[in-house]
């Protein structure tokens, strides 16, 4: 089925804006996930919520739209304003034109909401995943439940001329180490010296010349580190978390295997890996996504994004062509001003209908 008509840029902004105004930080979807589901019930489509939250809404499966439905906490007051010469200046909107601001307009609530527009629109399959910005449940749980689709298109804001085909993968871990108490005066290293000691030696074992594309290096990054005297006085500990990101070039084993290397002292458990992905610009969601882009008034840009999304779990799992899109700024992620242009927004859903109609063997 195909009915452009079915939702207009009105009604998608209108669920945009309802969504931005439900806060969803990972883990209290739930809300957010009831009104996407009533989104497609108010359009006879198909719809549930599974056992781990995600929002399923299958359809024709030449193309499955997906976006998460979560964001990351904190609190932006929701309301669109008129773009001024900062939005204009920075490459946001242009002058005069309206801008919503709230969390997650850029990620991912907008992806996601064009998304549900442009499924409804064009009869496609369509998720809302959950946990994305933590552990990837949702994702994780799609790939083990459903049957592989034709092609993907993943939901992250890369503006709406961008097409996203490569991230880097993602290996986080946590050392533990113990050491007997003894008097600071004596030379032999307690449980915090070895943990700094391994995590010197990583940054060391991956230091690579600073003018090589950062997408194309192991990027290494502690995130929390807690240690002392315990509290029964006997022990020193140590427990550092870790972050390292991972080339395509690159697979995920071999630099857990580097970071292992000179380990010693204290051990270190490792978190479900996240592989790298790059996928090829001549595949027909790549061709599909130029074309739309170009008749919608743009000029497609290929992009490669240096952190990790749940496209490379789905390019983990599944053997089809995919790529990521969607609306936003993405130096707007997580930051204190996240805002979205609704003319951009619009694009989007346009854009993603298009692609949509193609993949479908439809007439755009």
């Amino acid at each position: 089925m195909t009915d452009h008509d079915a939702v207009s840029f009105a009604d998608a902004r209108e669920l945009l804006v309802d969504l931005v105004s439900i806060p969803s930080p990972s883990g209290e979807e739930r809300d957010a996930a009831e009104r996407l589901a009533a989104f497609f019930e108010a359009h006879d489509r198909e719809v549930w919520i599974d056992e781990v939250g995600n929002v399923r809404a299958p359809a024709d499966d030449s193309v499955l739209l997906t976006s998460h439905i979560d964001t990351v906490p904190g609190e932006i007051p929701v309301e669109v304003e008129s773009a001024d010469d900062a939005d204009e200046e920075e490459d946001i909107a242009d002058d005069g034109t309206d801008v919503l601001w709230g969390r997650g307009s850029v990620d991912a609530t907008g992806p996601l909401a064009a998304m549900a527009a442009a499924a409804v629109r064009t009869g496609v399959s369509f998720v809302g995943v959950v946990g994305e910005e933590t552990n990837s449940r949702g994702a994780r749980h799609l790939v083990d439940d459903r049957e592989e689709p034709d092609a993907v298109v993943n939901g992250e804001p890369s503006g709406a001329t961008g097409i996203t085909l490569g991230y880097r993968g993602f290996l986080s871990g946590t050392y533990v180490a113990t050491s007997e108490s003894g008097h600071t005066s004596r030379p032999e290293p307690n449980a915090i010296q070895h943990a700094t000691s391994w995590w010197t030696s990583v940054e060391e074992a991956f230091e690579q010349d600073e003018y090589q594309p950062v997408f194309e290096r192991v990027t290494t990054k502690p995130v929390a580190i807690d240690g002392g005297i315990t509290d029964d006085g006997l022990s020193v500990e140590a427990t550092l978390d870790v972050q390292l990101r991972v080339p395509p070039t690159l697979d995920v084993e071999t630099v857990r295997e580097t970071a292992e290397a000179p380990l010693e002292i204290g051990t270190v458990t490792w978190a479900d890996p996240i592989p790298p992905v790059m996928e090829s610009p001549r595949t027909e969601v790549a061709r599909a996504f130029r074309a739309a882009i170009r008749k919608e008034d743009g000029e497609p840009r290929l992009l490669r994004k240096t952190g990790t999304s749940d496209m490379n779990l789905f390019a983990g799992a599944w053997d089809c062509p995919m790529a990521t899109y969607g609306p936003g700024n993405s130096e707007l992620d997580h930051a204190p001003d996240e805002r979205l242009s609704l003319d951009e927004f619009d694009q989007s859903v346009a854009v993603l209908t298009r692609v949509a109609t193609t993949l479908t063997g439809g007439d755009d």
